[in-house]
């Protein structure tokens, strides 16, 4: 592990000890979506209620700068100043590297449509489907570990050969035997549950964006 993303890792289990019962499982996610990233793929994240509003937050985090300046590379700069030469200071001063990922959740067209039209256990699957890759990772968020929407989309992307991450609490519900990765944090009502949920996401962010964009070592460069 590098020393910028070790650090991240131990400040989270110093702040929140009794997550040190999810530490492996906590650092297996990274590992897979280290892995995702390094291969050029992209995340897909779902969840629901709460969850759903930490899956719009997670690709906040990962699709622009969150603790790191993210500067584009001097290529993409170049590329920008030969196509639009009056602007490109504007543009490149602006745009940052992104680590790709998609919440699933803020499409409410399409939520609604198929919802009411086919099945509305089954929308975040037929998002899977639609979008993902074999490589891609689906990043599902359930307090319980067994919404059937999450657990519907988990085995589209099982079959299409996705790597999948869980972040649940309790038991672990389904979840715990579908994903690849299930991190189930030491909680078991809903509101504790998700009191955690952000901590872990927020360093799992921060590690990604430690290993990609110190000065040493770019997504681009």
């Amino acid at each position: 592990m590098k020393q910028h993303v070790q650090i991240i890792f131990e400040k989270l289990l110093r702040d929140y000890p009794k997550l040190k019962i999810s530490q492996e499982s906590i650092f297996n996610a990274f590992l897979t979506l280290k892995d995702c990233y390094d291969n050029g793929n992209k995340v897909l994240i779902c969840g629901n209620g709460g969850s759903a509003a930490d899956s719009e937050h997670i690709v906040g985090e990962l699709m622009k700068g969150f603790l790191l300046k993210r500067a584009i590379p001097v290529k993409d700069s170049d590329k920008l100043k030969q196509s639009i030469p009056e602007e490109w200071e504007y543009f490149s001063d602006r745009l940052q590297q992104a680590l790709p990922a998609i919440s699933l959740v803020s499409q409410t067209a399409l939520l609604t449509a198929y919802s009411n039209d086919v099945a509305p256990d089954m929308i975040f699957a037929q998002q899977v489907y639609g979008y993902g890759r074999s490589g891609d990772v689906l990043f599902g968020i359930s307090s319980s570990g067994n919404s059937s929407n999450i657990i519907n989309a988990i085995k589209v992307a099982k079959a299409f050969s996705l790597k999948t991450i869980g972040l649940t609490g309790k038991d672990g519900g389904i979840m715990k035997e579908q994903c690849d990765v299930t991190i189930i944090v030491p909680a078991k009502l809903t509101y504790e549950i998700q009191e955690y949920h952000l901590p872990v996401y927020h360093a799992l962010c921060a590690m990604l964006e430690a290993e990609y964009f110190t000065q040493e070592n770019s997504l681009r460069s």
